[in-house]
Order: C-alpha cells, then structure tokens, then sequence
C-alpha cells in the first residue's frame, strides 16, 4: 500500500531508523556511482591455468597467457617425475622444451596459430598420458573418483 506525502509529512519509523544504508550513489571509498560507471571489475583468471590432468599417470596440461606458451608437467617435476625416453622423444618432435626453473615441457603460443597450438598440445598430452598409463599398467578407463 503506498501513498502519496507532502513535503510537510514525515517519513514512517522502519525496522533500519538510525542506520546507514549503502546506497548504489556512494560506495565504501566515497566515490559516486557516477564516478564508477564504466569501471568493471575483472574476475582473475589465474596464470598458468590447467586445461587437463591425469592423476594416475601424474601429467598436467596448462597454458600461461603471461609466459605465452602451453607447458607439460609430470608430478612435480622432480629428477623421481622424469618421463621415459620415449616420452621425452614424443615432447621433442612436437617441438616442446625442458624447462629447468619451472620443471615443465613448454611450446610457445604466438598469436598467428594459437588454436592450432592448442589443439596440438591438447592432442599431445592424451597421447603421452596414455603412454605414462601403459608403462604404469594403468588401465585407459581407470579414473580416481573425487
């Protein structure tokens, strides 16, 4: 039910009297909703951020927009993590490389053929997970359940 008030009638008391309701006109640093249109906040995206993973052969596919390149990583990454030689051969003819400070495989994404780098490294990594789970044993369907 509304009414319509003169300027002479008070406002009714509710449940908030006395309190500060933050209106959309300020904000917390004083700043107008004027002064904030336009200024979006941006979700984060975190970087590297993990395309896939295998937690039986123990590989991660990740890409990092700041580094530009999409990178392997077995385990950890330790000297014990270390793929066999035929993995590292498959790592090499797609044109990935060791990298010792970060402990990944890497290949360079440039903005000229990005998706088909992508889609290369994503072919890639089911293929050398695939060989990790049969020197392992692991069956193809056999999964972790979380």
């Amino acid at each position: 039910m509304s009414r319509k008030r003169t300027p002479d009638q008070e406002e009714p008391e509710t449940a908030n009297a006395g309190v500060d309701i933050p209106t959309p006109e300020a904000n917390a640093e004083g700043r107008s909703f004027a002064d904030r249109v336009g200024q979006r906040e941006r979700n984060v995206i975190p970087d590297p951020f993990g395309i896939a993973s295998d937690t039986i052969a123990r590989v991660r596919l990740f890409e990092s927009r700041r580094d530009q390149q999409v990178a392997i990583k077995f385990g950890d990454g330790g000297p014990e993590d270390k793929p066999s030689s035929a993995v590292r051969d498959k790592l090499k003819e797609a044109g990935y490389h060791w990298n010792p400070t970060h402990r990944i495989w890497a290949h360079p994404v440039s903005g000229d053929s990005a998706r088909q780098t992508r889609i290369d490294a994503e072919r890639l990594f089911q293929e050398v997970r695939q060989m990790i789970r049969h020197d392992k044993g692991a069956e193809a369907g056999q999964e972790v359940p979380f």
